[in-house]
């Protein structure tokens, strides 16, 4: 019985090591909430729903780049069924034209960078 210590130990800091993500979620408080982002004042619709594109926007627009580049596509045809030129400068930032106030608002609160976007694209 002289490891008693030792063992009592090890599984103190397993305990510890275990329940520190839940104890540091309720000891840091609820989440921020969502940023305020700058819809555009002249459009009342988007390519999608708002809910599709603020889960969605991502994969969308991976198959936009891969139906544009690889397929030669360049028409999207909404839910809604109207028709769109399948471009981020010539769609998207026709609309979201300040960056800064509607992309990394929302990106800095995901913790997410988008680095590859801005590789092809320049930002109108």
């Amino acid at each position: 019985m002289r490891d008693r210590t030792w063992v009592l130990t090890g599984l103190g800091v397993f305990v510890v090591v275990v329940l520190f993500p839940a104890l540091y979620g309720v000891m840091a408080g609820a989440d921020p909430a969502p940023p305020d982002v700058e819809l555009p004042a002249d459009e009342t619709a988007c390519v999608e729903s708002t809910e599709f594109m603020a889960a969605n926007h991502p994969a969308l627009l991976n198959e936009w780049r891969d139906a544009v580049v690889r397929d030669g596509e360049w028409s999207y045809v909404s839910s809604t069924g109207a028709t769109f030129t399948m471009s981020l400068t010539g769609t998207c930032m026709e609309c979201h034209d300040n960056r800064e106030t509607f992309c990394q608002r929302c990106h800095e609160y995901a913790d997410v960078d988008p680095v590859y976007c801005w590789d092809c694209h320049v930002e109108p």
